[in-house]
Order: structure tokens, then C-alpha cells, then sequence
């Protein structure tokens, strides 16, 4: 593996640890942040299955950022998934490229095909 990709990997995976230490944070020290386990569960979910090395993190509050991104913060002209926890069982998903949205929608489970696809979409992405 060449020496950008080692990079690449390990800006992802600081990234991943970064967002899952955030979220573990507000769920466990902080009131009215109960609507994030889920979300924190499908970091480690999506981890477990070795999405970090594809994938970089972000977070806003209740909103979680997946992107290709190899730098911390999103360009316009970056695709990217935003998944907003509205309620411990209602997310809002949002597959945009700067003001550009692809899809919009709403699921109660974040084990939900759309999301899974919407993943696979932004997968098949480049990295930039």
C-alpha cells in the first residue's frame, strides 16, 4: 500500500474514532441526548463491518456526516450523507452534493435498505 492510501486510511479511521468518542460522550454525560444511541450503534455497526476504511465521519449535534472526504470539512462539490436523528426512532437522511440533494427521507430504523443503499452509493464515490 502506498504511502497516500496509509494516509488516506488513517485520516478515515481517526475520523471514526474522533465521531464515536463525540457521540459516546453526549449519550453517556448528557441529558436529552438519548436520540444518539441508535446513531452511536450504527457507527459500531458500520465499523464492525470495516466501513471505516471507506468512509470518513463527521458530527454536528444530532446530525452524523458520511463522506469520502480525506480532509476534515466538506468542499461543495463533495458528495455526502447526513443522518439526523429527529427522535430515537426517526431519522432524517439527506444524500447531497453542496446545495445539490439526491435524496431525502425519512426511516425509523437505521438498519433501513435506503440508508444501505444510499451507503453504497456514496461508496462507489472517489475519494477526495
Amino acid at each position: 500500500m502506498d504511502e497516500r492510501t496509509l494516509e488516506i486510511l488513517n485520516r478515515f479511521a481517526k475520523s471514526w474514532v474522533e465521531t464515536e468518542s463525540r457521540y459516546s460522550d453526549l449519550v453517556e454525560n448528557h441529558e436529552g441526548f438519548e436520540r444518539l444511541k441508535p446513531v452511536l450503534h450504527f457507527i459500531l455497526t458500520l465499523k464492525g463491518k470495516g466501513e471505516d476504511k471507506y468512509f470518513r465521519l463527521g458530527t454536528s449535534m444530532h446530525t452524523l456526516t458520511i463522506s469520502r472526504s480525506v480532509n476534515h470539512g466538506l468542499r461543495p462539490d463533495q458528495k455526502h450523507l447526513k443522518v439526523e436523528a429527529v427522535d430515537t426512532n426517526d431519522f432524517e437522511v439527506i444524500f447531497q452534493e453542496g446545495e445539490k440533494i439526491y435524496r431525502k427521507y425519512r426511516i425509523k430504523s437505521l438498519d433501513d435498505i435506503k440508508l444501505a443503499n444510499s451507503l453504497q452509493t456514496l461508496k462507489h464515490t472517489l475519494v477526495d
